[in-house]
């Protein structure tokens, strides 16, 4: 049965534990076609802080008069869409998207993160960092599109989504054609199989060893890294990627 990649983003009023989205936008494609494109507004039930809006530019005011996603007349159809075995749900740091929509009572059964997929390719550390809109502008992706905005960083995952399924293909040894248009199902397994378990980083990007490979401050300052690996356990953030690192590279 052929795979529906859905590429999908949400814009939400924060990133705690009581935060909810209030943008969902998403493209679902079979091979190189697109099925269909979506992107809406949702009242999260609670005040969007001026800290959101100044990332996403979405207000209070501009979703008063909207539904809730889980009471909204689309949420069933998109709760079957994300949770069919056909599927695949990708977007850039899935981890937080799934997370939100967790909130709303919606469990994809299968998930590609391309900011793991991203790191799992860069295995000598050459990328400076991983975000989307930087990885946009490294690999000079030339797209109209508006960051921080759901539909504008779809629009972004659907260019990156296919250059790093190629580079995954490549080390499977895989031949991939110029223009795609089916996706291979061992190469998209593996880009399963690196997104369900935490990145192992290789670099610093902060701190005092900002710059310096991992592998040469456990020889040269170990006890840093075991102090970081303590903050990190104790962080409320999502902080397994760190965690799995140091843990690593400690034993």
């Amino acid at each position: 049965m052929k795979k529906t990649l859905i590429f999908i983003d949400t814009e939400t009023t924060g990133i705690g534990a009581d935060d909810r989205l209030c943008q969902l936008a998403y493209i679902s494609k079979q091979g190189n076609e697109t099925i269909e494109t979506y992107n809406e507004l949702f009242n999260p039930g609670k005040k969007i802080p001026p800290e959101a809006s100044a990332v996403t530019h979405i207000t209070t005011k501009m979703v008063a008069d909207k539904p809730r996603f889980i009471e909204s007349s689309d949420y069933g159809r998109i709760k079957n869409l994300l949770e069919d075995e056909s599927s695949i749900f990708i977007a850039h740091n899935a981890v937080f998207d799934l997370g939100m929509l967790a909130k709303e009572d919606i469990v994809p059964s299968n998930f590609i993160c391309t900011l793991r997929v991203a790191r799992y390719l860069d295995k000598q550390g050459k990328l400076a960092q991983y975000k989307l809109q930087y990885l946009r502008y490294f690999l000079e992706i030339e797209i109209e599109a508006a960051a921080h905005d759901a539909l504008g960083d779809v629009l972004v995952l659907c260019e990156l989504f296919p250059r790093l399924y190629k580079s995954v293909g490549k080390e499977l040894g895989i031949e991939i054609p110029e223009i795609i248009s089916d996706y291979d199902q061992v190469i998209l397994d593996k880009m399963i199989e690196i997104s369900s378990q935490p990145s192992l980083l290789h670099v610093f990007m902060f701190g005092k060893h900002n710059g310096k490979k991992i592998s040469d401050v456990v020889q040269t300052d170990r006890g840093y890294l075991e102090w970081l690996l303590e903050q990190k356990r104790n962080s409320d953030d999502d902080e397994s990627d760190w965690i799995y690192t140091l843990e690593y590279f400690l034993k």
